[in-house]
């Protein structure tokens, strides 16, 4: 837990109040705030009772029936649900004068207070007979209660009706506004600050947490949760939440608590989000105010879905500080992402101990040189942790070293402070972590995809076995993400955010209905549009939050534990996403697909010296096939820009078809992750290709097909002319076009 400052370490509290007051929007100011619906609980549907139009809270019932519910011994839910009993008080239509066309609240016998007296001053005892001897009256133009369900006349001079009228005294004759508000609301959620009236920058100080949790749109806020921290601050005595440190709040709020629950986290939880919030607010943002800092809350750089912070508070060097503070700001500005500055200040936190350690009061960089360097790489040798773990610290250093001389921050660091390439420690090469045949073979069976709960997740699981990619980066996929080449074949676009670049990969045809599936869901679910293809299931309304990857591992293990997948020693499987990235990689290798091509479909920048030789080859074969006229079964010509956005990805594709399916005459151009079931080239199959280097074939072809059509005529095979007059006239114009292009090709 982050230590931050008391008030006085910021401003007086004279200007935290102006700011408060400046801030703070009246809707949040009156005593009683209550919020419109579906603006701090998300959850806005009625309770599962029927006609019960209260805010749902706990099993899906209203308050007042999950309290009816608790006292009835918690009866089985659709027994409950079939007799509930009267609906909760305050809920059900008042009754009205038994008088047809009278619109009176009922105040004695069933009469409203005029038909009360003319039945007392009449010789009538009964009152149905009385009632029968009424002549019928037209009806009149009253004004109506106040109260926006009432629909019964206001009495007298009062804007409501008898019966409401009788519990607007009954409760001291409030304000009237206020008094139907309270009316209007009934379940729903209300927050009551009355009992901070004597302490205003207080009270402010928590009307703003709740202004703040509104304004984001990041967590249901219940009125359960929120009125025990209330009372827990006015009770507290203090004058401003930044009196104490968040310990103190701590150590106040959980004592006298017996045993833990997730509502009590919850509210512990409120109030640390109104303390930061608060602190944000006396503080300010921006690397002006966070810089000298030895805490740095992310959320105030501009990083508002990180937590934490990073702490500098571990290195006990005065200079060594100043310098980590300046490598990790610099590292930050310049796109590294937050875990690399997380990285890179454990292993200064790191060698900070080790210096401590070994050279007693160093105050300066002149210490650190060849040999102190050597004795910590001695060090960590030692370390438990793995290889890799170890690899980074010492990457980490060499960086901050090379960014002192660079950027001229410290003078005086030796030029031997500097690790050499055979100082890293060296990591076993591992093999891949693809998945046996055996087991994608059952992760991939309708009957298990089906086990799925959530379409979203069986769409992203799909993507990951199939396209290859991150769980990250299909987690944040636009909505908008598939584009289609010259030939209309589609390709997933995504950003691959570990190399800061957008990508394409082919889309087989079942993912890419599935994809337009999901879309269409998306768009149902937020009419005003989302950003994302898979948005956050929870605490999202406005579908402005992405699926976290967190939350798909979960889904993950429950949906493997569903499918009971085994391995072939009958062992339970488990895996992580990323294999799947690993077989479909390996899957492609053991196809012989050249490894050039699985370079572009996984995105890599570098590979070994064989693919880079794979690639010198590739490049002259591609240049040809870009050059060459390419047709199809019609004749038309296809063409792909060589620097156009999808060249990369179709010609993928096309060297993906050309290794898995051989032509005698042409190409495949069917979808790579599809397999065609004719060992042959069908010349009525819109996905061929070809070229003038076939021409010759096609000419044989032709010759061979005259003759076929010459025997069946003879013999009167009308479904045999018919199949091969298609072939015939499919030749002709591929003849035709190829022909014209041909010399002048091979003169090329």
């Amino acid at each position: 837990m982050v230590n931050f400052p008391a008030l006085n370490d910021y401003e007086d509290s004279r200007g935290l109040l102006a700011k408060l007051m400046a801030t703070v929007r009246p809707e949040f100011r009156p005593g009683i705030v209550i919020p419109a619906p579906g603006s701090l609980v998300f959850n806005t549907e009625p309770c599962r009772i029927d006609e019960c139009e209260r805010q749902r809270t706990v099993k899906g019932f209203c308050k007042s029936h999950y309290k009816r519910w608790l006292d009835q011994g918690r009866p089985e839910t659709e027994s409950f649900l079939a007799s509930p009993g009267p609906l909760p008080v305050g809920d059900g239509p008042l009754a009205a004068c038994t008088v047809t066309w009278c619109r009176f609240g009922s105040a004695r016998r069933g009469l409203c207070v005029s038909h009360h007296g003319f039945f007392g001053r009449s010789s009538e005892t009964d009152v149905i007979k009385w009632l029968a001897t009424l002549s019928p009256e037209p009806a009149a133009e009253r004004p109506e209660c106040r109260l926006a369900f009432c629909d019964l006349w206001a009495q007298g001079n009062s804007p409501l009706c008898l019966n409401h009228k009788s519990r607007w005294h009954a409760i001291g004759a409030p304000d009237i506004d206020e008094f139907v508000t309270r009316c209007e609301s009934v379940g729903l959620d209300r927050f009551d600050f009355r009992c901070l009236a004597d302490r205003p920058q207080l009270r402010l100080e928590l009307q703003h947490a709740l202004q703040c949790r509104h304004d984001e749109r990041r967590a249901s806020t219940r009125a359960s949760v929120v009125t025990p921290v209330i009372r827990l601050v006015s009770d507290s005595g203090v004058a401003s939440l930044l009196d104490w440190n968040l310990e103190q709040w701590s150590a106040f709020y959980g004592a006298g608590r017996v045993g833990r629950s997730h509502r009590h986290n919850g509210q512990l939880a409120f109030l640390r989000f109104a303390y930061t919030r608060l602190e944000d607010l006396a503080a300010g943002t921006g690397w002006e105010s966070e810089f000298g800092r030895d805490a740095w809350a992310l959320h105030r750089l501009g990083y508002t879905d990180t937590r934490g912070a990073l702490r500098f508070d571990k290195i006990p060097q005065p200079w060594l500080r100043s310098l980590a503070k300046r490598f990790i700001r610099w590292r930050l500005t310049s796109g590294r992402e937050i875990i690399q500055a997380r990285v890179d200040l454990l292993a200064l936190n790191r060698f900070a101990a080790f210096l401590a350690h070994t050279i007693a009061g160093s105050d300066g960089p002149d210490c650190i040189d060849r040999g102190i360097l050597e004795r910590f790489l001695a060090e960590l040798a030692r370390d438990k942790r793995a290889v890799t773990s170890r690899g980074r610290d010492v990457s980490s250093l060499n960086a901050f070293f090379a960014a002192i001389r660079r950027h001229g921050w410290a003078k005086d660091l030796p030029a031997s402070a500097n690790f050499y390439p055979e100082d890293f420690p060296r990591p076993a090469k591992r093999l891949p972590r693809a998945l046996a045949d055996q087991i994608m073979a059952q992760l991939d069976q309708p009957e298990n995809l089906g086990k799925w709960t959530s379409p979203d997740s069986r769409l992203l699981t799909l993507i990951l076995m199939r396209c290859g990619l991150r769980v990250g980066d299909t987690c944040n996929l636009v909505s908008d993400c598939v584009v289609r080449d010259g030939d209309g074949a589609p390709y997933l676009r995504y950003m691959n955010r570990k190399m800061k670049r957008e990508a394409l990969v082919p889309l087989d045809e079942e993912v890419h209905t599935a994809i337009l599936d999901q879309q269409r869901r998306v768009r149902e679910r937020f009419p005003e549009g989302s950003n994302w293809l898979f948005p956050a299931p929870k605490m999202n309304p406005d579908g402005a939050k992405p699926l976290t990857t967190h939350s798909y591992r979960g889904q993950l293990e429950d949906w493997l534990a569903r499918c009971a997948i085994r391995d072939e020693h009958g062992q339970e499987v488990r895996l992580t996403p990323h294999q799947w990235r690993h077989t479909f990689g390996t899957t492609l290798i053991n196809r012989d697909v050249p490894q050039e091509v699985v370079r572009v479909l996984l995105d890599h920048t570098s590979a070994e010296m064989t693919a880079h030789y794979a690639r010198l080859h590739d490049t002259t074969v591609r240049r040809h096939w870009e050059k060459a006229r390419k047709v199809n079964i019609n004749g038309d010509t296809i063409t792909i820009d060589p620097q156009g956005p999808l060249a990369e990805a179709s010609w993928a594709k096309q060297r993906l078809g050309r290794a898995t399916q051989s032509l005698p005459n042409g190409f495949c151009g069917l979808p790579v992750q599809k397999s065609c079931p004719h060992a042959n080239a069908c010349l009525t199959c819109p996905m061929f290709v070809t070229t003038a280097d076939f021409l010759p074939q096609h000419q044989e072809q032709r010759r061979q097909t005259v003759q076929i059509l010459s025997a069946a005529e003879a013999r009167g095979q009308t479904r045999l002319i018919e199949m091969n007059q298609a072939v015939l006239h499919n030749l002709d114009r591929i003849i035709d076009s190829l022909d014209d292009t041909a010399p002048a090709e091979a003169a090329g």
